[in-house]
């Protein structure tokens, strides 16, 4: 296990970041990122790098050493794009791309994977196994890189696949750990109520649909606290209401939009079915009609337990017991690393980037976000040490570790 991540290389990992940072580009956008993650890797020894689609990039570390029974395959996964938001911090390497950011921290999720790449391509000859490096595009838009990646086939073969994201939330120095449901399933929604316009003054001659769109606004809530099981219920919010242009009339139409976040498979099925029960019998009822639009996204995160297990295993060697902080409760955020934990066992954990010098913690996807690039050795030493445990001198299996 390395214990320590060499200087020049933290120092490498720091300047990737803040070219990525410099440089953000949007999802099914990402030319010269992966471009330039392409010319990183083509630039180190022992590793096979190929272009999955036009804007991802994935690194094969195939190992020197022999043996004697079945090598692991594992993948190690970053996504690359950035957001379309305005950035409003002081940083140095502040975005040069006028409404796009690097909000999400994944300059640092690629940084922190090309450090591992580079350290382990220098240990092949002490490898045995199968390493992939996948530097994944367009994990903020729908339908996802994950899955177009999985449709190229960069997981046939994988026996576990990892990933870490920053939290914001806890600080440099410390990582979360989680077994089962690790984030939600997200599916959006878009409701056109159809109704009759008229004046104001004469609401008796109309189907109106705003008082239609209160009483569904109304009703859809009952779903969460009346027809699933408060144990399974997922989050729905109505988050868009638009309808009308003036005071005395009453519109025509009326539009609504919102989302479903779900822990569970079978209440995300069931939601999505009594929200169209009630769209549809309010409407009926009124003599109004609709039209609902379906915005189907990812699927939740599934930490295997033997890939978390791997996770706590690694962690324990990288960070003290007070350092690791078992996370109870999943989040109801997305992420399409779904695409990947739905066929291989996966473990993906979040690691703390946040320090007094930042000042007030920024969430995710906020223009002030920031990270302490002291964090980004953690996740180097994390990748790195996944490998050691599963592709090193003595690794680990499925059968040796009973899992």
């Amino acid at each position: 296990m390395l214990k320590h991540v060499q200087d020049t290389i933290v120092d490498e990992v720091i300047s990737w970041r803040r070219h990525f940072h410099e440089n953000p580009e949007l999802s099914y956008e990402e030319h010269e990122t992966s471009e330039y993650i392409y010319t990183i890797l083509s630039s180190l020894s022992g590793l096979e790098v190929t272009r999955p689609t036009g804007t991802s990039v994935m690194a094969v570390l195939k190992g020197g050493k022999a043996a004697a029974q079945k090598r692991n395959i594992i993948a190690f996964r970053a996504d690359i794009d950035a957001l379309p938001i305005e950035e409003e911090t002081e940083l140095e390497c502040k975005s040069r791309n006028p409404g796009v950011m690097h909000a999400c921290g994944h300059d640092a999720h690629a940084a922190m994977l090309l450090g591992a790449a580079k350290i382990l391509s220098e240990k092949k000859a002490a490898i045995h196994g199968e390493i992939r490096f996948v530097f994944q595009h367009a994990e903020e838009v729908l339908p996802g890189g994950a899955q177009e990646l999985v449709k190229k086939g960069v997981m046939e073969g994988v026996d576990f696949a990892f990933a870490l994201h920053v939290t914001p939330y806890e600080r440099t120095g410390t990582i979360c750990l989680r077994d089962g449901v690790f984030c939600a399933a997200a599916d959006d929604f878009e409701i056109k109520i159809i109704g009759q316009g008229g004046h104001a003054s004469t609401p008796e001659l109309t189907i109106d649909p705003l008082m239609i769109g209160a009483e569904m606004t109304t009703n859809i809530q009952n779903i969460v606290s009346r027809k699933i099981s408060a144990l399974r219920a997922p989050v729905i919010s109505i988050t868009q209401f638009h309808a009308g242009s003036a005071l005395n009339v009453i519109p025509e139409y009326a539009e609504i939009g919102g989302t479903i976040r779900s822990l569970h498979a079978d209440s995300r099925v069931k939601a999505r079915e009594y929200l169209e029960q009630i769209v549809k019998g309010v409407t009926e009822a009124h003599g109004a009609r609709y039209e609902l639009t379906w915005h189907l996204g990812y699927p939740a995160v599934v930490n295997d337990k033997a890939a978390a297990d791997i996770s706590r295993t690694v962690m324990g060697e990288i960070f003290e017991e007070k350092q690791i902080i078992v996370v109870d409760e999943p989040m109801f955020g997305t992420e399409d690393f779904s695409a990947f934990s739905e066929i291989v066992p996966a473990s993906m954990q979040f690691l703390g980037v946040h320090s007094d010098e930042l000042g007030k913690a920024y969430p995710l996807h906020h223009p002030k976000f920031k990270i302490d690039e002291g964090a980004l050795e953690y996740g180097v030493r994390y990748f790195v040490g996944i490998a050691d445990k599963l592709c090193g001198q003595q690794p680990a299996t499925k059968e040796s570790d009973g899992w």
